[in-house]
């Protein structure tokens, strides 16, 4: 009889848009697409556990290419995926708004207390180590979440507001 091998717990970071889709620009012209690649390669280089387990953790995209949201989800349902985090910056013009906000999938799935769950531990570490404030954990009916709802815990982290991109240089969340 075969022995029962455990894989190392999978992460699958989704940095938004890319290719033409730059995402939110900063006053500067720093781009989102930009910021997020290289937020998720920081990530995928400084990880190889997830609370205390031997974790794999794959990009969604590894260049400046735009990649599908439907090629996204299929690549995390192929990679069976145990998490999903798909990574953005928020914009506004206002330039007194600030913070981090997580969305999570706003129906019933079964992945919904576990997508919750994510949402407010990566909620509150982003707080601690940005120093920004909490814009708390909301539901939406994006396109990754929707699709994956029967896959895999699923989030999409707004990180900040574009023009405080800053606050990206302490990023450690999981």
């Amino acid at each position: 009889m075969g022995q029962l091998v455990e894989r190392p717990f999978r992460i699958v970071i989704d940095p938004g848009h890319g290719g033409i889709d730059s995402g939110a620009v900063s006053e500067t012209g720093i781009q989102e697409k930009d910021l997020v690649l290289a937020i998720a390669k920081q990530l995928q280089a400084d990880h190889n556990e997830f609370d205390g387990k031997p974790a794999e953790y794959f990009l969604t995209r590894y260049t400046d290419t735009l990649i599908s949201l439907k090629d996204r989800t299929k690549l995390a349902t192929a990679l069976q995926a145990d998490l999903f985090i798909s990574l953005h910056y928020n914009d506004s013009p206002s330039k007194t708004a600030s913070g981090i906000e997580v969305y999570v999938y706003n129906h019933e799935s079964p992945y919904r207390q576990q997508s919750i769950w994510l949402g407010h531990l990566l909620e509150k570490r982003l707080v601690v180590l940005t120093g920004q404030k909490s814009r708390g954990v909301r539901f939406a009916n994006f396109q990754v979440l929707r699709e994956l709802k029967h896959t895999c815990p699923a989030v999409l982290v707004e990180l900040g507001f574009i023009d405080h991109y800053h606050n990206r240089l302490k990023f450690k969340i999981l």
